[in-house]
């Protein structure tokens, strides 16, 4: 897990964040930084650098390599130290509070603020960066050396098609966003693969999820990743969460997206709620319905 930063900002020197930035735009280069490298691009002294090497390291915001040459590469700590350090510059936050959820390709976090707020940092690429680099659609353009290419491209994704979306589609509103960081607005809910809701609540649920789908396909996007996990439940109706991996209706693999946004959805409901969802439900025809704009609901495609 990624340790939270935000208790070691105020111990940072601008020196710090200049050495910090420079390990980063290394990065754009090369996975590992040469040491001798750094002075341009931190534009700060060898003495400088040496000493700031010492402080980032001993706080674990860069790491080192020594094989073949000596090397530097940001840690996810080090590159949310550069992301609050520009959200606090514009005011957008005060301070980072509790966990809201922590996983293997995004931690979120209460944001502190005059009004309720959440920071969300993108990990993906950290640990399975081969992996992600191959599936993302927001990588494929491009021969990339690092994993803050990815996340950075991930968070610009799902803020782009939050921008977009929100407030026709019940998304979190968007704030501000920088590098692999988002920073929205807190909603209100409940997970839905923790949510419970009443038997006769099942198919309205589903179907209003449908329907934002669909609202969010007219408007030009598909969430390419939609189950059980990121759409929250609350007693006002449901937001629909992560859109890293959306893609646009003209994209060549969109129908087949969507296609599989309306199975997974389908398959939890009628897994969890098998009297209510219709049975053998026509998915295509569902995803098909969504995408011209005709959807209503789901019990039009299957039996009771």
């Amino acid at each position: 897990m990624v340790r939270n930063v935000a208790g070691d900002m105020a111990e940072l020197d601008p020196e710090d964040f200049y050495l910090l930035s420079g390990v980063e735009q290394g990065m754009r280069f090369s996975e590992w930084v040469r040491r001798d490298k750094l002075p341009d691009y931190a534009d700060l002294t060898r003495e400088e650098v040496d000493y700031r090497i010492d402080r980032c390291l001993d706080r674990e915001l860069i790491e080192r390599k020594t094989i073949q040459y000596e090397g530097y590469q940001l840690t996810f700590e080090g590159y949310d130290a550069l992301a609050l350090r520009t959200f606090a510059e514009r005011e957008t936050i005060d301070g980072v509070g509790s966990p809201l959820g922590l996983g293997k390709e995004g931690d979120v976090y209460e944001a502190q603020s005059f009004r309720p707020l959440a920071l969300k940092y993108h990990r993906e690429g950290y640990t399975n960066f081969r992996e992600v680099n191959r599936d993302r659609e927001y990588t494929a353009d491009r021969d990339h050396v690092s994993w803050l290419y990815t996340a950075r491209k991930a968070a610009e994704r799902e803020y782009e098609a939050m921008e977009e979306l929100y407030p026709d589609v019940s998304v979190p509103r968007p704030v501000d966003h920088n590098r692999h960081a988002i920073v929205m607005e807190k909603f209100a809910g409940v997970e839905l693969s923790r949510a419970t809701l009443d038997p006769e609540q099942a198919v309205g649920v589903l179907d209003l999820i449908l329907r934002e789908l669909a609202i969010a396909h007219e408007m030009g996007w598909v969430h390419a990743d939609a189950s059980e996990h990121n759409v929250a439940v609350a007693e006002s109706g449901i937001t629909i969460f992560d859109w890293p991996q959306a893609v646009s209706v003209d994209h060549e693999n969109a129908g087949e997206f969507l296609e599989r946004d309306v199975e997974n959805l389908m398959r939890y409901f009628a897994r969890k709620y098998p009297h209510e969802v219709p049975r053998d439900a026509d998915t295509d025809g569902i995803a098909a319905a969504i995408a011209d704009g005709s959807f209503e609901s789901v019990r039009a495609f299957g039996e009771e």
